[in-house]
């Protein structure tokens, strides 16, 4: 029976108030906006406008926002991800004002600190997903370990930079909010080294308990301050915190500086040396689980039994009764859970009582034994006096090697999926996961990766980490992309180009193609004419080139030249997309010929291009008239069958036109005497050359 999730948080919008309007939202891809309508709560059902959204129902005031449902990571649907608000626009209120709030669910990703988080952990997601999955046994696992310690190390380099931002900070609400993501930060660590240690590691009995005495070390640090406090006193021993220094020292394991700190009490006291001697030969001869595999579990067990065993007859013997303080910490070495419970506020943590008892009552505790353990010493140590806190929940789970209820509630508690979708996919390379799959459709690491991706994908920039998540999720990441891409404003011709380079990578052709006609409609407007012929050509878009070519036309017949010549010289067999875009680069190339003074070539290209048929009807007049000065030329250009045929041309296009139209325009009927003159001079001179070549 599948467990049931309680109804989710409501986040307040600040300063929406549904009680004097109703609001109206609509869902995007990442954000939702949430909008006062007209329509007051007195009085009557009023009716929404046509095709404005539907109206919120009615609810208490501040308004609360549920957060979208989505598909649950795990095996129950999750919590919908809490929404965060921010107000977009803002009016005074009155029959005619309305309000604009903007709600994102990652608002996260605009923490500008946290930057370094997104982008460093990319390149190692993507090393991770290109590494040599030939690596088995041994070799893959220790890889795997690195690739977890990476993240870590990016994580903590985040907490440090979070934490010098605080207190940078000089506004308090500045210097809370960069706090708050420190604590967040230190708890993601937390849990990634509890995993690395259970999940990715796999540590074996008695290699187990050196790694959680290491995790138990490095994320309670309150005894540095209380260590360098002491140790920087003119006489340590008489320091206040002196015994709690030394019980923390004990509590964790650190027996080398707690036996350095008690030598100075016994120097301090010359008639504690004998109790000291015997504490410090125990806390010596204290037997401790080995990395090096160089002992067996058995052998192990068998020295700390003795081990405890001598400890127990000096207790017994009262060897320590007349010092308070190295009584209570032989009660420690032999497991006493009491005396350890007296430390409670030195320990700050379940959790870390869960590792100093194990050190003390089963240093070679089994993985699967954990469970029990953990459960027993959270109860202890909590005594029913609180409850536990979403972290110690998340805890549990892993110490219950429950991978997939671990993920649920960070993906519960946690304010973005950047853990979770980063932990989940390092345990699905660790084959810790292969066997779960979700009711609809995707396996849980693609799942949570698209919904990391998708919230990348509204940040202004980090878009392009975004990209490379989609590219690795095998089922749904191609399709995520085409929507995504598509949503990304165009803002400059070099953000285009980006965009344009990964879909291309991608044979995303329909993608191409819409980037491109969008560029060109933009450089259309603009009147940038070269740039949005560029576009459409890429874009391979016929009727949109024909539409820019008759524009250059245009340009040139009012303006008498040509504009991004470079361009049009430079055409090469993209001209051939469209008969318009054809034509202006050979009416180009007939400038270039003519330019260059050959004009017999320029003369057979000129015919061609109106006997073809290519050239527009309303361009033919404009191509006859730069046929006159060829027409005038010293040298005869066009022979008598091509002269002909530029009449039939100049008849073709007078005889389409009534007599009314012929005469409106007394430079058009200038223009059109003056071919007929020009035409009938040069076949005249054709006559004449051709047949004194003949008669010769």
């Amino acid at each position: 029976m599948e467990e049931l999730d309680a109804e989710p948080p409501l986040m307040v919008v600040p300063g929406a108030d549904p009680a004097a309007r109703q609001l109206c939202f609509a869902w995007g891809p990442a954000e939702v906006l949430v909008c006062e309508t007209l329509f007051g709560r007195r009085g009557g059902s009023p009716v929404p406008v046509p095709g404005s959204p539907i109206p919120v129902p009615r609810s208490p005031s501040p308004v609360p926002i549920p957060g979208p449902r989505s598909p649950s990571p795990t095996r129950s649907p999750s919590r919908p991800r809490a929404l965060t608000g921010c107000v977009a626009g803002t009016g005074e209120g009155g029959p005619s004002a309305s309000r604009v709030f903007v709600v994102r669910k990652d608002q996260d990703i605009y923490i500008q600190t946290l930057r370094k988080l997104f982008n460093e952990s990319h390149g190692i997601f993507v090393g991770l997903q290109r590494s040599e999955e030939e690596l088995v046994g041994k070799s893959r696992k220790a890889q795997l370990v690195q690739v977890s310690k990476n993240y870590r190390s990016v994580i903590r380099a985040c907490m440090e930079d979070m934490h010098q931002a605080a207190f940078s900070a000089r506004d308090p609400a500045l210097q809370s909010q960069y706090s708050t993501q420190v604590s967040i930060l230190s708890a993601m660590e937390l849990i990634w080294n509890l995993c690395e240690i259970l999940f990715v590691e796999a540590a074996a009995a008695g290699p187990l308990l050196l790694r959680l005495l290491d995790w138990v070390r490095l994320h309670v640090c309150d005894v540095d301050n209380m260590v360098r406090e002491v140790l920087s006193s003119e006489n340590p021993s008489k320091h206040k915190l002196f015994w709690n220094v030394v019980d923390v020292f004990v509590l964790q394991g650190r027996m080398d500086e707690a036996r350095h700190l008690l030598s100075k009490e016994a120097s301090a006291n010359p008639t504690s040396v004998n109790m000291y001697k015997i504490l410090d030969d125990l806390m010596k001869k204290m037997p401790v689980p080995s990395l090096g595999n160089t002992q067996t579990l058995t052998e192990m067990e068998l020295k700390w039994q003795h081990w405890h065993e001598e400890c127990q007859r000096y207790l017994q013997d009262g060897t320590f009764a007349s010092n308070s303080h190295m009584e209570s910490i032989c009660k420690i070495l032999l497991g006493d859970e009491d005396a350890i419970l007296e430390k409670k506020e030195l320990m700050t943590t379940w959790y870390h009582f869960l590792v100093t008892r194990l050190l003390y009552s089963h240093p070679t505790v089994k993985p699967m034994e954990l469970r029990f353990y953990a459960q027993s010493s959270m109860d202890l140590f909590l005594g029913g006096e609180s409850s536990p806190e979403p972290l110690d929940t998340i805890l549990m789970a892993a110490f219950e090697f429950e991978m997939h209820q671990v993920i649920k509630e960070c993906s519960i508690a946690l304010s973005n999926w950047w853990f979770v979708a980063h932990l989940t996919d390092l345990l699905d390379h660790c084959k810790l996961l292969q066997s779960h799959n979700l009711y609809f459709g995707s396996n849980m690491r693609e799942f949570l990766l698209l919904e990391y991706a998708s919230g990348l994908f509204s940040h202004h920039s980090l878009w392009q980490l975004g990209v490379d998540y989609f590219d690795h999720c095998p089922e749904y990441g191609r399709v995520y992309l085409e929507l995504h891409i598509e949503r990304i404003p165009l803002n400059t011709e070099q953000k285009a180009l980006k965009v344009l380079r990964i879909c291309e990578q991608r044979q995303m052709h329909e993608q191409v193609r819409s980037i491109c006609k969008i560029m060109a409609m933009k450089a259309l407007r603009n009147n940038r004419l070269g740039s949005a012929l560029s576009w459409s050509i890429r874009a391979k878009d016929a009727a949109f080139a024909t539409l820019i070519s008759d524009r250059f036309l245009k340009d040139y017949c009012e303006r008498g030249c040509f504009s991004d010549l470079d361009l049009i010289d430079n055409l090469g067999p993209s001209m051939l997309l469209s008969d318009r875009l054809t034509f202006l680069g050979k009416y180009r190339e007939f400038h270039r010929l003519y330019g260059e003074k050959r004009f017999s070539e320029a003369a057979k290209l000129l015919l061609m291009l109106m006997t073809a048929h290519i050239a527009p009807c309303s361009f033919w007049m404009t191509l006859l008239t730069d046929a006159l000065p060829l027409l005038e030329q010293k040298e005869v250009v066009f022979s008598a069958e091509q002269t002909y045929e530029l009449m039939r041309c100049l008849e073709d296009l007078t005889a389409g036109k009534s007599d009314k139209q012929k005469f409106q325009d007394d430079v058009e009927t200038m223009k059109v005497e003056m071919l007929r003159l020009a035409l009938a001079r040069n076949l005249a001179r054709v006559i004449v050359k051709e047949g004194t070549l003949e008669g010769s």
